[in-house]
């Protein structure tokens, strides 16, 4: 098995008698009937449609639990908290608190699981997030953090950071067909849009998986050959291209 401490992350909680229908009335992901062992993709979208944001919602035991860019956090927990209003729901950024590690070549529990405080969540065959208190999570590391990018970017995980926020409707980055975007559950911020962008085939560009140029030091956000880069580790990347 392999570990590695995952800096790039950061994490909100969302807690509250309402955590569930607050959340599944911003996100592109149907909320309200996810089960508590299981963890899914979800984008949150200006009215405009674009991406604000990336999440993987785990359910937790105190209510939700939202990975994203650790860019992100604070700023979107801040603008996320204004669209409570009189729901029973706290958003709160737990960054700092909790720290995150990417576990893989390691054979574990079927999809999302708590042991106490630490959760431990599959993301893809035979890798695991596994997250808790910065106090409890004592295992050291045995990998570098770009192997663990690498490994998203093979399996075609799109990354909103700050150098790629509000610039992609959710299909530019494939989330319709990571399951992350719910036709049928109703409004959400930018809803109509994303709608509109499927159905009407308006969506001109796509994220495909590519060797980055030789010599070349391309950073998510940056503009080549007509497309933007979203992530990317070593020589490979994720990035938005003209279909």
């Amino acid at each position: 098995m392999q570990r590695a401490r995952l800096s790039r992350y950061g994490l909100l909680s969302v807690t509250g008698d309402d955590a569930r229908e607050f959340l599944h009335a911003q996100l592109t992901n149907d909320i309200r009937n996810l089960p508590a062992d299981r963890a899914a993709l979800a984008g949150w979208c200006s009215a405009k449609g674009r991406l604000l944001a990336s999440f993987l919602v785990i359910p937790a035991p105190q209510g939700f639990l939202l990975q994203l860019a650790r860019d992100l956090a604070a700023p979107v927990a801040k603008r996320l908290a204004m669209f409570v209003l009189r729901s029973k729901a706290k958003v709160a950024d737990e960054s700092e608190r909790w720290a995150q590690d990417g576990l893989w070549d390691m054979d574990g529990p079927a999809e999302v699981s708590w042991n106490g405080s630490i959760g431990t969540v599959r993301v893809g065959e035979r890798r695991y997030l596994q997250l808790g208190p910065l106090e409890e999570m004592k295992a050291a590391s045995t990998a570098r953090e770009e192997e663990w990018t690498l490994q998203e970017i093979r399996a075609g995980r799109p990354f909103i950071t700050a150098a790629t926020q509000d610039q992609f409707v959710p299909q530019m980055v494939n989330l319709e067909k990571l399951g992350a975007v719910d036709f049928q559950k109703g409004c959400y911020p930018g809803q109509e849009i994303v709608a509109r962008a499927q159905y009407r085939g308006q969506v001109k560009r796509r994220m495909v998986q590519m060797r980055a140029p030789a010599g070349s030091d391309l950073r998510p956000g940056q503009a080549f050959e007509g497309g933007v880069v979203v992530d990317r580790a070593g020589d490979e990347l994720l990035a938005v291209m003209p279909i």
